[in-house]
């Protein structure tokens, strides 16, 4: 028993080191990543790549934005019906009000605004929820054409520094009288950096954007399917 706890220690210690070892191996090449990115943001010239960097982070701050908004928004919209519906039979029009003041989200809003206009038929009930589920889609694209912008400036932005960079690569040449390979070379390197920069920050923007268009979309079906739901429950409402 005594080998085995020994055996069990030694063990323990050697997973310690190992887990050791791998962390700072971790943080040395966090760390040189860090240097290796700063390197290169330096090297494409900051003139060009901080105006590329700056359209990323609030591209970025936007979309974050709408992503916790339309998250927000989400809910489960089979209780939420159920719970108009029992609320309507026990309590009336003011009863599903109260239900849907109390929920979140724009399907609640819609709800709320066609129960508001019951008492004038439900021909103004289903002009309410069309008019305003319209207003509640405008407000969940609150802030797609911002993104939209930043992914077309950026890569356009980087596409103008490499044609700086380049026209100074040959003002170079030109002034030397020579054509010199480390010349050329680092002219060029320097202008395809503000190229990279640009396109990575474009596609980073574009996974957010397709996300945020394609949860949009999914709320808007909701919002259309418990709109008719909501219909179909006041036309029952109003035969008893």
């Amino acid at each position: 028993m005594k080998k085995f706890f020994m055996i069990s220690a030694a063990l323990l210690a050697t997973g310690a080191a190992f887990a050791q070892e791998a962390a700072a191996e971790t943080a040395v090449a966090g760390d040189s990543m860090h240097r290796v990115l700063m390197q290169k943001f330096l090297e494409g010239g900051w003139e060009w790549m901080l105006p590329v960097l700056l359209c990323l982070v609030i591209g970025l701050a936007v979309a974050i934005e709408r992503i916790l908004y339309l998250s927000l928004s989400t809910i489960n919209t089979k209780k939420f019906i159920a719970k108009v519906e029992e609320a309507l039979k026990n309590g009336g029009i003011n009863a599903a009000k109260e239900v849907c003041r109390n929920e979140r989200g724009p399907i609640a809003s819609i709800y709320w605004q066609g129960l508001d206009r019951y008492e004038q038929g439900l021909d103004s009930v289903e002009k309410a929820v069309v008019s305003y589920g319209s207003v509640q889609t405008g407000q969940m694209e609150s802030g797609l054409s911002w993104i939209g912008l930043f992914i077309a400036l950026s890569p356009m932005l980087g596409f103008m520094g490499t044609v700086v960079g380049m026209i100074g690569a040959f003002d170079a040449i030109q002034a030397a009288g020579d054509i010199s390979p480390t010349l050329v070379a680092g002219g060029i390197k320097v202008a395809l950096l503000t190229t990279l920069m640009g396109l990575i920050a474009a596609v980073i923007l574009q996974l957010f954007y397709n996300y945020i268009v394609s949860k949009i979309d999914s709320l808007v079906n909701d919002m259309e399917d418990s709109s008719i739901t909501l219909m179909d429950i006041l036309t029952s409402y109003s035969k008893k």
